[in-house]
């Protein structure tokens, strides 16, 4: 199969060339979303998890008996470690309690790297949110 032509990364002012679909140099991978640049000067608070968050993590993981919901679905009854937005909120998605779901880190890593792979897919975010597939 043809190589793809090299192309200038999509940073400005970055001079690198690169193959890649997303149009970035390693250098400036991470920022294909723009996500992490938007993410990074920002404090918890800031982010959205201060105080009201914790509050609404608390009142999750209480609902859902700290038991990860994907693996309760599959028969399974691990701990959980997170809450999770079943639809990203970068997707829509909203911190309404029937929004979220607790998960166990296994879980909440494969949901998303399936919610980036979908988003990659579109050539969009990274988001995509919904369910663990097969759960």
């Amino acid at each position: 199969m043809p190589q793809r032509p090299a192309q200038p990364c999509r940073e400005r002012l970055c001079r690198q060339l690169t193959r890649e679909r997303h149009g970035y140099c390693k250098e400036h991978e991470r920022l294909q979303t723009g996500w992490a640049r938007h993410q990074e000067s920002k404090s918890a608070s800031q982010r959205g998890y201060g105080s009201r968050w914790r509050k609404l993590r608390q009142l999750v993981m209480e609902r859902d008996r700290w038991l990860c919901q994907a693996c309760r679905r599959k028969g399974r009854a691990t701990p959980a470690a997170v809450v999770d937005h079943i639809v990203n909120k970068a997707e829509g998605g909203s911190d309404s309690p029937d929004n979220l779901e607790a998960l166990c880190r296994l879980c909440h890593k494969a949901k998303t790297q399936q919610e980036a792979q979908r988003g990659r897919e579109r050539g969009g975010s990274g988001g995509g949110g919904g369910r663990i597939s097969g759960a």
